[in-house]
């Protein structure tokens, strides 16, 4: 991204994928924010970009905003541009955006956080925990996911296992009259030969629908050890 310069600090030391996007023209209010953010391995990357350039973000390069917003019609367009986005951003300036935020020492307008520069220093504090916060919905979203197609795949192996009989007779009436009709005398050398394909196919499946009763066993039986051993934890925690 032309315009973008990368800030290496010892906090930047990038752990959880996380990326934090300053947007300022005075090289201080980037050390600041730096300097103030926890020094922990949940430390993320920061990118430096001017703030009059913030036409070119994108909402992939960056999870979290914090900007010097300045008073007048570039504040306004910053934090216009930063509210399309819809990225979590921090802004933080010498006046409120709205009457409503003074009482409160700050305002909240979607996904921007207004400070005034007073609350500056906590900035880094916040930004941590707003990066948490997206972390553990971003783990929250993924975990629905991988539920939703365990669901699916638990369906899906619950109707094999209550279809397996079923199948298994047809596979038995399908071997059957192939062995019936190699046996039969005066058929066609084609047709024998048909015959001994469909035979072929149905003890290949028949091995397959065997192994998979096999497999549903072994996982009855995970499951009856893992409920013996559910039981006895927690009657040892009782005791």
């Amino acid at each position: 991204m032309e315009g973008t310069s990368s800030l290496v600090t010892s906090a930047t030391v990038n752990r959880n994928g996380s990326t934090v996007l300053i947007l300022s023209s005075d090289p201080a209010f980037a050390r600041k924010v730096t300097g103030n953010w926890p020094a922990t391995s949940e430390a993320p990357e920061f990118i430096v970009l001017k703030e009059d350039l913030c036409h070119e973000l994108r909402r992939d390069v960056f999870d979290l905003a914090i900007a010097d917003a300045p008073a007048g019609p570039q504040r306004k367009t910053l934090t216009a541009v930063l509210a399309s986005i819809g990225k979590p951003a921090i802004l933080i300036g010498s006046s409120q955006p709205h009457s409503g935020a003074a009482s409160a020492g700050f305002g909240v307008e979607g996904q921007l956080l207004f400070l005034p520069r007073e609350l500056a220093a906590v900035a880094g504090l916040l930004g941590r925990e707003i990066l948490r916060r997206g972390q553990a919905e971003f783990r929250a979203r993924e975990a629905e996911r991988l539920q939703t197609a365990a669901e699916a795949e638990a369906t899906l192996g619950r109707y094999m296992v209550e279809m397996r009989h079923n199948i298994g007779n047809a596979l038995t009436s399908v071997l059957g009259n192939a062995e019936l009709l190699l046996l039969e005398p005066g058929v066609p050398a084609r047709v024998l030969a048909q015959a001994d394909t469909i035979r072929n196919m149905a003890l290949r499946l028949h091995e397959i629908f065997q192994r998979f009763s096999s497999l549903e066993k072994e996982l009855s039986a995970v499951a009856r050890e893992s409920g013996k051993q559910a039981v006895a934890h927690a009657a040892a925690n009782a005791s």
